[in-house]
Order: C-alpha cells, then structure tokens, then sequence
C-alpha cells in the first residue's frame, strides 16, 4: 500500500504539469477551434527561461528558495505569455479567414521553428538545473515520506487550475470568453472584442505552459529542446480525454493519466506506461466518444 500511495501523488503531480499544459490546448480551440501545436514547444521555452533566469539573477539567493521560485515562476509566465500573443499575431492571425487546415500548417511550422530555435541557443545537449534549489525536505503523511517538491508542484497546480476556472467563471473577461467560445458573431455584435479575447487566451495558455515547464525543471532537475513534443502529445491526450475545449475536463483528464502513467509504471513495466495510457484513452473514448466530460464541447471554454 505504501507503494501504491506513493506512485499516487507521483502521479498527482506528474498529471498537475500535464492539466496546467493541457489547458492551453482546450482555451485556444474552445476559442478559435484550433489544436495549437505549438504549445508543447512554449512549454519548453518556459522550462529553458526559467533556466536561465535562475542562473543568471540568482533569485533563490537574493530572496529564499520560496520566494525566489514565485518571482521566477511569474515571470515565465509573463514572457511566455508575451511569446503566446506574438505567435497569435504571426502565425494564425494572418489566416484567421483562411481554411482551418491553413492555421494546422502554420502551427506545425512554428512548433518546428520554436524547436530549432531553442537548440541553436542552447545546444542539443540536456541541460541541467541546479542542485539543493528547494530544500529536499521529506514531510511525513500518514506514514508516507513524500518529497517536498511534490507536494509543492501538485499545490502550484491546483492553485493554478482553480484560479483559472474562477476567473473563466466570475469575471467579465472570463464571460467575454466564453461568449466568444460559443458564438464570435454574435460576441461581435454584443460589443465584445473578439480579437482581444484571443489575444488573451494567446497570453494565459502559454503562461500556464510556461509555468509547466519550469516546475519540470525544477522536478526532473533536467530539460531537452525535444521535450516540448513529448509532453504537448500527452497533454493533447489529457484535453481529449477530459472532453476538448472543456476547462474542468482538461484539469481531470490531465490528473488522470498523470496517475495512470505513475501506477502502470510500477505495476506493469515502466517502458509500457505511456502505451497504457494511450491504451485507457481510447477505452474511454470508445465509451465516451467525447471525452469524460465533453458534451456539446464546441459550446464550452
């Protein structure tokens, strides 16, 4: 049992970075009704500038472990938030009339060139963040001895996911976005400014990716300019298995196969975990074509 409750909240915090990506997946095609496959590579740019921004401002230094990551952590957010709005502003918006199949080419295009940027700055090699950032604390719950950083990146995640959620449900620009979810033309004639509205789901998604990022860095202490597909395939896999372009079904289905990747690895065989998971989506999907939680999804953000 201790084994099992251990995998669990792995699994927790692994699924916590896989909703927080996966959320930027679900606002843009609730949105515009399009899979922005650039977003496992903003999710890398997050993990490299937090990087970089640790090393070279020596923040956890100057203000505490703690207080040091959550000045780290908003500013990723801020400036892959800025790189979500100009991609918007170069790659889709120009073909915001154009086919739908136009924008699909366009994604792929600056996904490939996010990627190959990141490896001419930074090299091909993995690169590693450093050691004893956060204390390596071991908290006992229930007579289970968890690392600290899990906890904190499970927390940082839920906090995340529910100030999204209410900000979608209780502001204005939350109901502007929805609006523009379900109807832009009619959202256009009730005076909402349709081309704002993307621009900030352009900015909250990629933040929210940018935040991912650094906590893996932080979690794994290590990042690759690849790993931007790897994680944006399973956190496309977690918003169709919550139900696309569904707020709450992309925070549940990203849980989800975070803790079904963490018990089939150790249950079953660690190489067979991401094929168990892919095994569980299409279960689910052959029941539930789409997905837990995504009935009339196109009418949903």
């Amino acid at each position: 049992m201790e084994q099992f409750f251990q995998q669990l909240t792995n699994g927790l915090a692994v699924g916590g970075i896989y909703a927080l990506i996966a959320l930027g997946y679900t606002m843009v095609y609730g949105v515009l009704k399009l899979i922005n496959f650039a977003h496992g590579d903003l999710f890398t740019i997050g993990s490299y500038l937090g990087l970089t921004l640790l090393t070279s401002m020596a923040l956890t230094d100057k203000l505490g472990p703690f207080f040091g990551i959550l000045l780290l952590a908003v500013m990723v957010m801020i400036l892959v938030g800025i790189v979500g709005i100009l991609l918007d502003q170069v790659a889709y918006r120009p073909l915001r009339e154009s086919p739908r199949l136009s924008a699909v080419v366009s994604a792929l295009g600056a996904s490939i060139f996010f990627q190959n940027t990141i490896m001419l700055i930074y090299g091909a090699s993995f690169h590693v963040y450093p050691q004893n950032i956060l204390p390596r604390m071991v908290v006992n719950v229930f007579g289970l001895h968890i690392p600290m950083i899990r906890i904190l990146v499970l927390l940082a995640s839920v906090v995340m996911m529910l100030a999204l959620y209410t900000f979608i449900q209780k502001t204005t620009i939350g109901t502007a976005i929805r609006a523009a979810a379900e109807d832009q033309g009619a959202a256009k004639l009730m005076g909402i400014d349709v081309n704002g509205v993307i621009m900030i789901v352009f900015f909250i998604g990629p933040a929210l990716g940018g935040a991912a990022g650094l906590m893996v860095g932080l979690y794994y202490g290590q990042v690759n300019f690849t790993m931007g597909w790897i994680y944006g395939l399973k956190a496309f896999t977690a918003a169709i298995l919550g139900g696309i372009g569904n707020i709450p079904g992309a925070m549940v289905g990203g849980i989800l196969l975070g803790v079904i990747e963490a018990l089939g690895a150790a249950y079953i065989s660690i190489a067979w975990k991401d094929a168990i998971a892919f095994l569980v989506l299409i279960l689910i999907l052959i029941v539930r074509p789409t997905g837990l939680l995504g009935e009339r999804v196109a009418e949903k953000i």
